[in-house]
């Protein structure tokens, strides 16, 4: 199934009313009704698609973990969205992402703190990710193979 950027726009656009549904639906588990329209942007913003492995494009705005290989997955969308939104990023804060994946909450951190380093410790994750985050813009985006437990010291 070939999909035109057109077709993943609208896709996105639900995406981003499920997880509004799925906020307000979830106010006794997270105290909130909302996230913060930053949050919200962001995730009408970045183009998810792009950040899955190319078999998994039609399922990239469903609100699911899919797989990216590595037996790992790119998280649930309403679940990024609101690690994202408790986070409060302002526009000055600096974001160590520990196991950045393909890049996709990397992006969003991106839309939202001045600064953004990620780690991730499988290469080929990491070079794939700093390939699209580069192709969509997110040039700013300091990205480092390797194990995060000790986290990046000099940042």
């Amino acid at each position: 199934m070939n999909q035109s950027e057109t077709d993943f726009d609208v896709q996105r656009w639900r995406m981003v009313q499920i997880i509004q549904a799925y906020a307000e639906q979830s106010e006794a588990r997270t105290g909130k009704t909302e996230f913060s329209d930053r949050v919200m942007r962001a995730a009408a913003k970045v183009p998810r698609h792009a950040f899955v492995p190319t078999e998994a494009k039609p399922y990239a705005y469903q609100d699911g973990p899919l797989p990216i290989g590595y037996d790992k997955t790119i998280s649930q969308p309403f679940i990024v969205a609101l690690m994202t939104d408790l986070l409060e990023i302002r526009p000055t804060s600096r974001v160590l992402e520990i196991g950045g994946g393909l890049g996709y909450h990397t992006a969003l951190l991106a839309e939202l703190a001045g600064a953004v380093y990620s780690i991730e410790i499988i290469e080929e994750l990491a070079q794939q990710a700093r390939k699209t985050l580069n192709e969509q813009g997110y040039d700013a985006v300091e990205c480092r193979i390797g194990d995060g437990s000790r986290g990046w010291p000099e940042h």
